[in-house]
């Protein structure tokens, strides 16, 4: 099992409707087939810690059965259009894999 882990931080002066473009984009990648499990959320209200990082605006981890169903992910067209959309609106992604 493959987990791809991303985070973003948004440019702070978007406006709401760029917001939800951005959400409704990212929301869509749970539409591509080879994906095992799709979470995404906001920061946790977790209490504070010197380990916790809740600076970032959503992340998403995705699990795939194996690197090709990843990289098949990676190159869907829901994904290319995410990210065409996406860039724009971030200041930061920061992306952790792991096996």
């Amino acid at each position: 099992m493959l987990s791809h882990n991303v985070f973003f931080w948004l440019k702070p002066d978007l406006t709401d409707e760029q917001r939800a473009e951005f959400v409704a984009a990212l929301s869509a990648l749970r539409e591509i087939p080879t994906l095992h499990t799709f979470l995404m959320g906001t920061p946790a209200d977790v209490a504070d810690r010197p380990v916790v990082d809740k600076s970032f605006d959503y992340s998403v981890t995705c699990l795939f059965d194996d690197m090709e169903a990843h990289d098949t992910y990676q190159a869907h067209p829901l994904h290319v259009a995410f990210l065409e959309q996406g860039k724009p609106k971030w200041v930061r992604a920061q992306v952790y894999d792991m096996d």
